[in-house]
């Protein structure tokens, strides 16, 4: 081991070109085709982790958790394949199977510094990833960390192995592993929604097209619609994510398999589903599977589609929850923090608006991932890495809203009965009932003199002498407009 004595402002060489080194302790001297560089003594990555640290210094938002799990699952997997198809010494072996195992647990995630957005398809991680299992295995067999003469990063840990596959196979475990808590929450909201359904199935409120006063409906139906809709985006996110269980692992570089052998490639799947816990399979086409990244676009319009309906969803409970005086409040949306710093006893609708901006965010990580699939070249696409970061905040965020959203806002929604009743009494929606009895002519005439006097419907109706009370009681009925068919009897004046 060497001791770093030199000043804070000394330069090192890397890779052609002069960079500062920040003073550290005892360091370990590493090399590699671009030259050498100084590792500290305790770290379990290496030279080429520190180059991409280096190199891509943007966010500092390191790789997803899920994402190192993965690659833990794929590199044991990987290593015990070619324990069993004897590619390497059984000892070497079981020091990585030993470090893989240390790894998945997530002892290791701070030794993973590269960042999400990387050039080179992901080769940044999946060295950081070599590095840290091969020290760790150095240290397992007794030895000093940086002996990649004994244990190499690529030699050993990444046998038969490419990044192309390597690490859409992880992303794709990665993936698979947050469906569940995915699916769960939309489920879940899908069910609060079902609860409304049933407890607002007897009122009815105004309905609205254009934003202008339309025939009535009853807010169980409003939020039925809802309920469906998410039923829909639950149905559609977990069918498109099948086709992440088709993984290219052991296809290497370009997806002909080179260096692979199918013995390994065979028990090598077969170990990755054992220690994922899915049921992932070879792809028919590695070719195909390494260099197109469609699925995940498949994916990602799916959770935009479900973005986009929860978020539409939001604007109508901000309408009609506004107010309280000036606005339609025809639902009470839960109060969960008060609304200004200026304006006392204001509280705002900060839930719903919280689930458009979620919503808002998931356009744009699906405009990337559309983007960076569009300009793949050839037999591989290198803007995975923006791929991944943009899905796993996609589906963190709609995972987390949902489940705010639901439990802060939809559970604890209340209708406020008697404004929905004032408004239907007060709508020249309800005069489309009197249709099929009087004509369309007739009816419009009466809407245009009630909106312009101020006076309702029925007092009109009946100051005419176009139709009894008993006939307008039996028509009039804002219930029975809810659903099809005619309400009272069918006469038609031309009177």
């Amino acid at each position: 081991m060497l001791e770093n004595k030199k000043n804070h402002d000394e330069k090192v060489e890397m890779g052609g070109s002069l960079r500062e080194m920040p003073k550290v302790g005892k360091t370990r001297l590493e090399s590699d085709s671009l030259g050498s560089l100084e590792i500290e003594e305790n770290a379990y990555y290496g030279i080429q982790s520190r180059r991409a640290k280096e190199n891509f210094p943007l966010s500092g938002q390191r790789i997803h958790r899920k994402l190192i799990r993965g690659m833990g699952f794929v590199k044991y997997a990987c290593i015990e394949a070619n324990l069993r198809t004897g590619s390497i010494s059984k000892e070497i072996g079981e020091a990585i199977k030993k470090a893989c195992k240390e790894f998945i647990s997530g002892q290791y995630d701070d030794q993973i510094i590269v960042e999400s957005i990387q050039g080179g398809a992901g080769t940044s991680i999946n060295m950081n990833v070599n590095e840290v299992i091969a020290n760790r295995a150095l240290e397992i067999l007794g030895k000093e960390k940086g002996r990649y003469d004994i244990i190499s990063p690529n030699t050993h840990v990444n046998m038969a192995q490419s990044t192309n596959d390597v690490v859409p196979t992880a992303f794709k475990i990665a993936v698979l592993m947050m469906k569940e808590n995915l699916i769960n929450s939309l489920e879940e909201l899908h069910k609060a929604l079902q609860e409304k359904e049933r407890e607002f199935d007897g009122i009815v409120a105004v309905g609205r097209t254009h934003l202008q006063d339309a025939i009535p409906i009853r807010l169980g139906q409003e939020f039925g619609a809802y309920a469906r809709l998410v039923g829909r985006d639950v149905k559609r996110i977990a069918e498109s994510m099948e086709c992440l269980c088709s993984v290219n692992l052991g296809a290497t570089a370009v997806g002909t398999g080179l260096n692979a052998d199918p013995a390994y490639i065979k028990a090598a799947i077969e170990e990755l589903r054992k220690i994922s816990g899915m049921d992932v399979q070879l792809a028919e086409h590695l070719v195909d599977a390494t260099q197109n990244t469609d699925c995940y676009v498949h994916l990602s319009s799916a959770i935009r589609i479900c973005a986009l309906n929860i978020s539409k969803m939001c604007n109508d409970l901000r309408l009609l929850s506004s107010g309280p005086i000036c606005g339609f409040m025809e639902i009470k949306l839960p109060p969960v923090q008060p609304g200004s710093s200026i304006m006392p006893g204001k509280v705002n609708p900060v839930m719903a608006e919280m689930m458009n901006q979620v919503c808002f965010q998931i356009q744009g990580n699906d405009h990337a991932i559309a983007m960076a699939s569009e300009a793949g070249q050839f037999q591989l696409n290198v803007m995975a890495p923006v791929i991944f970061k943009n899905m796993f905040e996609a589906i963190e965020i709609l995972t987390n809203g949902a489940n705010v959203f639901t439990n802060r806002c939809i559970r604890g929604i209340e209708a406020n009965t008697k404004q929905c009743f004032n408004q239907v009494n007060k709508s020249l929606g309800v005069i489309t009932a009197l249709n099929p009895h009087i004509g369309y002519e007739k009816s419009s005439e009466i809407a245009k003199e009630a909106l312009e006097t101020k006076r309702s419907v029925r007092e009109l109706v009946l100051e005419k002498g176009i139709l009894t009370d008993e006939e307008l009681d039996m028509i009039l009925q804002p219930q029975k407009m809810t659903e099809p068919g005619i309400a009272g009897m069918k006469r038609v004046s031309n009177s």
